[in-house]
């Protein structure tokens, strides 16, 4: 179904073998069930697992697949995880990963959208993972600042990341743009001739085409099959809008959200202003990707048209046409990267992507620390100057303190990821069961 990983060239080696399939396994799930905030901290919790703290991926192969899955349409973090379990145990391993990084988040998306139709909001499971993301950002931290000392090696490489912080934080200009210049900066820069003897040989294209028709047939088939036998108009027609989804939002999460937000609710109305804002509040506190949003945006606009059993349909669906093209994409492009990386204008191509990554990823960074840390924020517009600025009136100071405690923990003490997550967690619960003064 997908071709072997090929043969790693000596200076992009992980580890010398790979560990048991249970092995990765439990560790995928923990990912999983761990992926608070964003893909900023899904990236930074599978740098610390898979990479710092097994070496299961060497620091090269991680960051060119890291600028590889920056390329694709939809959920970079999610296809990076598939892509370290393909890399590791071949299609099975892939398949895991990628399995594992989404259900657990869906199942608890699913079941907070139940609650959200039938109960409305609460408060103490927004207070346990309030706490949970305020120990995401010193994780994302350490990992930002672990990335910038790989990926930020010559001077150059520091001003691309500059450029890609300032262009999208202050200019707001779109990601792709961002990656498309630097892309062709790296490619125009890097022409000299590759110092290794040996180019890996292209993949097998007969696999490749076989692997393109069996995933496009596994993503269409269920979508055909409810338009045409089953009487249900509005589950094809989520499932069609988050497929086009799948294939034209290029720029990771936030560029899809914003996107999807506009359609559901101007053009489509399946839902209000109001219950977007609160599903997009659900898919920040709850592990797994952001875009798990689609799966509440499927389940609450089936839910209004005919209950619970068709919201659960709609949630499905959502998911299928959201995540299925993923496992296409990686499976289909994932055994080219080897030798892309042999290329000379491609390898300075990835290189420079990974700079300016670097710069995007410290504006997630900014934008989940400034929506953290205080209640309100807007938008200073300036000309051709956007920037996200903090109402300084409105900090939420039990999040900073909870931070910062977190951050002495994590650099100061060096406490492990387990512990740092559950005590924050605790903080966070009991700050909303003891009132202040």
């Amino acid at each position: 179904m997908t071709q072997t990983p090929p043969q790693s060239r000596p200076d992009q080696i992980g580890t010398t073998t790979p560990p048991p399939l249970v092995q990765s396994t439990a560790i995928w799930g923990k990912i999983g069930l761990l992926s608070f905030g964003g893909p900023t901290a899904q990236i930074a919790l599978m740098h610390r697992l898979i990479v710092a703290e097994r070496r299961w991926l060497s620091e090269a192969q991680f960051l060119n697949a890291l600028s590889f899955c920056m390329l694709l349409p939809g959920p970079e973090a999610m296809q990076l995880a598939t892509y370290a379990g393909w890399r590791i145990h071949g299609f099975l391993g892939g398949l895991i990963a990628g399995l594992l990084f989404v259900l657990p988040g869906a199942l608890i998306m699913l079941c907070l959208g139940i609650a959200y139709v039938y109960f409305g909001t609460f408060g103490i499971v927004g207070a346990l993972f309030l706490g949970v993301k305020a120990a995401i950002v010193v994780i994302v931290l350490q990992a930002l600042i672990r990335l910038a000392k790989k990926a930020l090696q010559k001077p150059h490489q520091w001003v691309t990341a500059i450029i890609g912080f300032c262009g999208i934080f202050i200019l707001a200009l779109p990601f792709p743009l961002i990656i498309a210049m630097a892309a062709i900066y790296g490619f125009v820069s890097n022409r000299q001739p590759q110092a290794t003897s040996t180019l890996p040989p292209l993949p097998n294209g007969k696999d490749t085409a076989k692997t393109i028709l069996i995933w496009a047939g596994i993503w269409w088939g269920p979508l055909l099959a409810i338009d045409l036998f089953a009487d249900a108009p509005l589950l094809a027609e989520i499932g069609y809008f988050f497929s086009k989804l799948a294939v034209v939002t290029f720029g990771g999460a936030y560029a899809v959200l914003a996107y999807m937000a506009q359609d559901v609710v101007g053009q489509l109305g399946w839902l209000q202003p109001a219950e977007m804002m609160d599903g997009l509040g659900l898919a920040e506190t709850t592990p797994g990707p952001l875009i798990l949003v689609t799966e509440f945006v499927g389940f609450l606009a089936a839910f209004k048209t005919a209950g619970i059993a068709y919201g659960i349909a709609g949630a499905g669906i959502a998911l299928w046409a959201t995540f299925i093209p993923c496992f296409l994409w990686i499976f289909a492009g994932a055994p080219y990267l080897d030798w892309l990386t042999y290329q000379p204008g491609l390898q300075g191509a990835l290189a420079s992507i990974m700079a300016a990554v670097v710069g995007v990823i410290a504006n997630l960074f900014a934008w989940f620390v400034l929506h953290l840390f205080f209640a309100k924020t807007s938008m200073t517009d300036l000309g051709m100057i956007h920037i996200l600025t903090p109402d300084l009136a409105s900090p939420d100071l039990r999040v900073i303190a909870i931070t910062l405690v977190c951050a002495f923990l994590a650099f100061g003490r060096g406490l492990g990821l387990f512990w740092l997550l559950g005590l924050a967690a605790l903080a966070g619960a009991m700050m909303h069961l003891i009132p202040l003064g």
